[in-house]
């Protein structure tokens, strides 16, 4: 029987949404062949879509040139001028060019000695495989219970490989931190793994009106200040030996990060080799440990950072994590404002560090596209739920209107009155928290005192007034940009009066000193907002 294979840049592993409405199944090699064609990527998975999309604008890079950042080969305003170039081409990529990049490396997920985005050593320096379970996001693995799936490490189910490929992806760059397979290198033993690079963050990507669009919009600008090394994915790394113990060192110090290749796919503190079934169709089985034990420090380009000027330069710059409690709206400053500051800018509230906001940088190019494309560009959000350890919430995805339009380089007022709004809406909605706090400490205080102890955990009218707030506040948020002249504190005062009002409503009749407590905390409400 021949051995199994699935090669990725052929067989239909990428589901895509083409312009004509039509969803189909797609190898790497034929999604830039048709990217003119697509309108967007289709995976189920959130979080598997933001690593798909790092690797096809690093593909779309390669073929189209626009990767050559090497200092002297191609100044910023001669990059910017060939991707304009690029955009007006209504036939894609050449194919001629796609061809020849993915002729010349390995792209099956099963190859024996270069298995595509794993390493092939696993089977001999783990003693353990980690199960098909543990691979597959949303399954049930070890003794954890079956709350939702029907998966059991007794009996586990295979996987299909298109699939399989998904949540390889999500463990490379969403996994967890803590225990894992033990792995063994050179007498030395480890079963302790790091977290992934984007593990419960939220990317922002450049969304075109085709999938060509979207990948040409999202390569990182050029930069003198990228290392003058080699720029390699992993996949095209060189296959010297075919040796089972020939491959980079885990224990050894990682290349320096380059762009755009290192930078978004080579990256991950992972490492995976899927075991398959006989045919190649699906994955029965895997091993599952850390790829390395040092830090890769680097910005990706389709994160929101925070800049904590106080910090060391080393630990300064954090990204802004994934809230799936949190709307989106809350975060188009952030994108519109180009070097704009947070409101915590200065003075800092009370337990909280004072930070500044730095666009994505993937943003910072933008106004160079043809106008036609900036008035259409939206903005894709892929967001992964998670603490920093071993805990996934929940995955999530969104997609803004065309706000290019409001940027500030476009349009100062309109951008400034964003800001001006989100951050009224912050304010508000953090006094909300507080006078509930308070209100629920005069209430149950068994000594009436009217400041009360705070409470140790979220008060019930809290979490209720929260919810009731923000989905308020998100609609009073867009009709003030279409009133420039109206107070936005008193708007969304009113929104965090209402929302008070009807979480604490029943409480009126169950506590004698809830009127009074609640009377107390409207008004300061009211005082806040003007």
């Amino acid at each position: 029987m021949p051995a199994p294979h699935y090669a990725t840049d052929k067989e239909p592993c990428i589901p895509v949404l083409f312009l004509d409405g039509r969803q189909e199944y797609l190898g790497w090699r034929d999604v830039l062949l048709h990217a003119h064609l697509i309108k967007d990527l289709a995976l189920p998975l959130p979080p598997a879509a933001s690593a798909v999309l790092r690797l096809l604008v690093v593909m779309g890079a390669r073929v189209s040139g626009l990767d050559a950042q090497a200092p002297g080969r191609m100044t910023a305003r001669q990059w910017a001028q060939r991707r304009r170039d690029l955009l007006r081409n209504p036939q894609g990529f050449d194919p001629g060019a796609v061809h020849d990049y993915f002729d010349r490396y390995i792209w099956d997920l099963f190859h024996p000695e270069r298995p595509f985005l794993q390493d092939p050593r696993l089977a001999t320096q783990c003693t353990k495989r980690a199960g098909v379970n543990k691979l597959v996001f949303g399954r049930p693995e070890g003794n954890n219970l079956a709350w939702l799936s029907p998966h059991t490490d007794t009996d586990p189910q295979p996987v299909p490989s298109d699939q399989a490929l998904w949540h390889l992806l999500t463990h490379q760059y969403y996994g967890a931190a803590g225990q894992c397979s033990v792995r063994t290198v050179d007498g030395r033993s480890l079963g302790n793994a790091k977290a992934g690079p984007l593990r419960s963050t939220l990317s922002f990507h450049p969304l075109g009106r085709t999938l060509y669009e979207t990948l040409l919009a999202g390569v990182p600008k050029p930069s003198r200040l990228w290392p003058d090394a080699q720029d390699r994915c992993p996949w095209e790394e060189p296959l010297t030996e075919p040796d089972m113990d020939d491959g980079p060192d885990p224990d050894a110090a990682p290349p320096p990060v380059s762009s755009p290749g290192r930078l978004l796919t080579g990256r991950s503190r992972h490492a995976i080799l899927l075991i398959p079934s006989p045919d190649g169709h699906h994955v029965t089985d895997a091993y599952l440990t850390w790829a390395t034990q040092k830090k890769l420090p680097a910005l990706d380009p389709y994160l929101i950072h925070h800049v904590h000027a106080q910090k060391h330069v080393t630990k300064r710059h954090r990204p802004r994590l994934a809230d799936a409690d949190r709307a989106l709206w809350r975060d188009l400053d952030a994108l519109l404002l180009a070097g704009d500051e947070d409101d915590r800018k200065g003075k800092a509230r009370k337990g909280r560090r004072s930070y500044t906001t730095q666009r994505p940088d993937a943003f910072t190019t933008l106004n160079d596209l043809p106008a036609d494309l900036r008035a259409a560009l939206r903005v894709r959000v892929y967001g992964f739920d998670q603490d920093d350890k071993t805990t996934n919430r929940t995955w999530y995805t969104a997609l803004t209107p065309p706000i290019w339009p409001w940027t500030q380089e476009h349009d100062p007022a309109a951008a400034e009155r964003i800001a001006e709004c989100r951050k009224a809406a912050e304010e508000i909605g953090e006094h909300l928290d507080d006078v509930c706090k308070s209100a629920w400490s005069q209430v149950t205080s068994p000594s009436g005192d009217k400041a009360g102890r705070p409470p140790r955990h979220l008060p019930p009218w809290t979490h209720s007034a929260r919810t009731l707030y923000w989905p308020r506040a998100e609609a009073t948020f867009w009709t003030l940009l279409d009133e420039p002249t109206r107070a936005a504190r008193t708007a969304f005062a009113a929104d965090a009066v209402h929302a008070l009002r009807v979480a604490t409503r029943p409480a009126i009749a169950q506590h004698f000193r809830a009127a009074e407590a609640i009377a107390r905390a409207v008004a300061e409400l009211r005082g806040h907002g003007h």
